[in-house]
């Protein structure tokens, strides 16, 4: 295939999607290899940038989907008649930096670090999407353990986590405490300016401000 003709295909693929969909599994339906594919989506994803186009290709780690621009953010839901979801709450903000830092957590690693009951927040943030469960611990009552998803990237504007600012550290040994408090900054500072919209989530239930969570 000529790459017009590859960037067209995928372009088509994310497209009927809506979801986000693993770079291999658009190599292997295409018969190319997974290099080819990466670097059609680095083009595609260039040319809606240079051409200030209103979609844009964004990579979440091993995957790729399509969302608006989020300068049209606003304008798509005044159309749509959808409304902009609160700003995360600070608990929330909390748990999020917990679980991309130290995850896959449990709840109960949650509330050690926290120091109060974080269980309303863990559901709110599973419901969004934000967060999700990837197993079980092996300890008594195998409790779940939760990660980010890639939702949570495509929020935040990160490719992966390793886009995370680095924690600090004293005498070679991670500042939990402090790297927290830098996450939250970091998360507040981004959330709202990437606010690419896909056409699955504007159906989702907002996240309010947790104020049924003990604090």
């Amino acid at each position: 295939m000529e790459n017009h003709d590859i960037e067209n295909a995928i372009e088509a693929i994310l497209f009927a999607s809506g979801e986000p969909v693993k770079l291999s599994r658009i190599a292997g339906a295409l018969g190319i290899l997974e290099d080819e594919a990466q670097a059609a989506a680095a083009r595609l994803r260039d040319s809606y940038s240079f051409s200030r186009r209103g979609i844009r290709l964004v990579c979440l780690e091993d995957k790729l989907q399509l969302c608006s621009s989020p300068e049209y953010a606003d304008l798509i839901r005044r159309t749509l008649e959808t409304r902009k979801p609160p700003q995360l709450s600070q608990p929330a903000l909390e748990v999020l930096a917990i679980i991309a830092y130290f995850g896959p957590v449990t709840k109960a690693y949650i509330e050690q670090v926290r120091g109060v009951d974080s269980s309303y927040t863990v559901g709110l943030l599973h419901e969004k999407e934000l967060i999700e469960p990837c197993g079980r611990l092996s300890a008594p009552g195998r409790p779940m353990i939760f990660k980010t998803t890639h939702n949570f990237l495509r929020v935040f504007g990160f490719q992966s986590l390793k886009e995370l600012p680095e924690l600090p550290y004293i005498e070679g040994k991670a500042d939990e405490k402090e790297g927290i408090q830098n996450a939250i900054l970091e998360l507040k500072a981004r959330e709202g300016e990437y606010e690419a919209i896909s056409e699955t989530e504007l159906n989702t239930a907002e996240i309010v401000s947790d104020s049924n969570e003990s604090e």
